[in-house]
């Protein structure tokens, strides 16, 4: 296939575009051009824990109810300063990747004994700083976060720096949204059915503005759903779409547990699905049904959750492999129209993207880059590709890093693979660590 040496855009059902002027800095002759990727997941926090939850514990049945022992022990030690140091960390990472936009799911809202801060929204600032020094579009999804299981019982004492009442809760979303800008929204996070009554539920609803984005963990585990039937008659997914409004303002959080009316009905609804495939695989929790959201016409996309692993391409990749050993086929995420595993995974994130952050971006702007990154075109990995396999190519051929150039809003923040703060940032993650880990 013939490829021009112009620099070329990706596009979902355009394919490669040529760009009609260079971008600021100037590009490489044959540069390619993908739009940037929207994390839907993410509790910035944790990317402070990744690869300490690794040791067999006590019993040999270790499963996310045991990696959430050590995530409480973490989430005890965070102030703001070290948040925004641990988030700006990630959000570089996420940066130098090919994210451009992230949905913050953040609990962390007291100090750890529970009382509030000075400031109720310190913790939040933290990670509205961490955004704005990097440059990443942020969706933060303050988390109501309510009842310590599907029984009602009070939130535990290392919990209790998640909670809210419903107005203290309603009062912190208020004082957020005056400070959304272009490259910042606010919405609602409901942190799981569990954690939510549905008397709550129904007046935090409510109370949002219509095109609030509204985010919730659920079907993530089989003992959540076994204990949602055992309490409510019905399962988690079934249960929400029963007793609210999902459309497309919605992203349920895993959904990996679903029998065959709730991937029909979900996909009707218009939500997205945010799928976590490293997390899900580092807790153990299971795998998605992806062929068949796919055929039912669902929306779906990608987070990094836990961040033991940054990277997109991590995330499709095992997304598509772990289909793979459930099926014993190759090649699951195609279609007759795109037969492409990797331009039918990357077109999937794209076209939710909007639904589930609240941003409306372009990748190009009077023919320049804006939210877009770059892939190397000295690396190996892409020598002699062609405009039928660069996709594929860079998702399917190993871990060397590709990512060469990033914008958002139109600023290049990355260039030769670098943030342009990295390694300020660097410095201040290595001293919150230090704090974090301190005896």
């Amino acid at each position: 296939m013939q490829t021009s040496t112009a620099p070329r855009l990706w596009q979902p059902a355009h394919g490669w575009q040529p760009l009609s002027v260079d971008a600021p800095h100037g590009l490489p002759a044959g540069t390619r051009l993908l739009p940037g990727i929207a994390n839907l997941h993410s509790h910035a926090f944790q990317r402070a824990m990744a690869g300490m939850a690794e040791r067999r514990g006590d019993s040999d049945q270790d499963s996310f109810w045991t990696w959430r022992e050590t995530m409480y022990r973490f989430a005890g030690r965070f102030d703001p300063d070290t948040l925004r140091a641990v988030a700006a960390q990630l959000y570089v990472e996420m940066l130098e990747a090919g994210y451009t936009s992230v949905c913050e799911f953040h609990y962390l809202h007291h100090a750890p004994d529970g009382r509030p801060y000075d400031d109720p929204a310190a913790m939040s600032r933290a990670l509205i700083d961490a955004a704005r020094e990097t440059c990443i579009r942020l969706t933060l999804l303050p988390v109501l976060y309510m009842t310590g299981g599907f029984d009602g019982r009070a939130l535990g004492e290392r919990q209790r720096r998640f909670g809210h009442d419903i107005d203290g809760y309603l009062r912190l979303l208020e004082t957020l949204r005056a400070e959304q800008d272009d490259t910042l929204r606010i919405g609602c996070a409901l942190h799981s059915l569990r954690a939510v009554p549905h008397d709550a539920m129904t007046a935090v609803l409510a109370a949002l503005p219509s095109d609030s984005r509204i985010h919730i963990h659920i079907a993530e585990q089989t003992g959540e759903v076994d204990d949602c039937v055992a309490v409510r008659g019905v399962r988690p997914v079934q249960w929400l779409l029963d007793h609210a409004d999902v459309d497309a303002r919605w992203t349920l959080v895993h959904a990996t547990h679903l029998d065959d009316a709730e991937v029909a009905a979900t996909a009707r609804s218009g939500a997205t699905v945010a799928i976590c495939p490293t997390t899900e695989a580092n807790l153990g929790d299971g795998l998605f049904r992806l062929r068949d959201y796919l055929d039912a016409g669902g929306a779906w996309g990608i987070g990094s959750d836990s961040h033991i692993s940054v990277s997109p391409v991590e995330e499709l990749r095992w997304l598509e492999y772990g289909q793979r050993l459930a099926t014993r086929r190759r090649n699951i995420a195609t279609s007759p129209q795109v037969r492409s595993v990797g331009e039918t995974l990357l077109g999937g994130v794209l076209a939710s993207a909007a639904a589930s952050t609240g941003h409306t971006t372009d990748s190009v702007r009077d023919g320049r880059p804006a939210d877009a990154f770059s892939l190397s075109v000295d690396s190996p990995v892409m020598a002699g590709a062609d405009d039928g396999d660069s996709i594929d190519r860079w998702m399917f051929s190993g871990n060397r890093a590709l990512v060469d150039r990033v914008w958002v809003d139109g600023q290049c923040v990355v260039e030769g693979g670098r943030h342009r703060a990295s390694d300020d940032v660097a410095q201040r993650y290595r001293v919150a660590m230090a704090r974090l880990l301190a005896d």
